[in-house]
């Protein structure tokens, strides 16, 4: 079972909302999901976003893949540390 971190839609027709889940990578996109682990909003000005980092963290330690997407918003959010720059 190959597990990733993707967006699942939710909301009205023209008005997405998205949760971030934890999903079989062979699951549908709004289908069945392990976890929920954040929430992202891209119709508020500005878009909001929310993370539950400890989750996210696990999950990526057990093997856990984010999407392009995912982890574009992982690392807007300052989720990856920079790797130290050598002198």
């Amino acid at each position: 079972m190959a597990v990733k971190i993707r967006l699942a839609r939710h909301g009205a027709k023209k008005r997405p909302f998205y949760r971030i889940v934890v999903t079989d990578s062979e699951s549908p996109r709004d289908g069945r999901f392990i976890e929920i682990v954040g929430t992202y909003n891209p119709v508020a000005e500005p878009a909001q976003i929310d993370l539950k980092d400890e989750r996210i963290k696990h999950w990526m330690e057990s093997g856990a893949l984010p999407t392009h997407t995912v982890r574009n918003i992982l690392k807007n959010q300052g989720f990856f540390s920079e790797a130290p720059q050598e002198a």
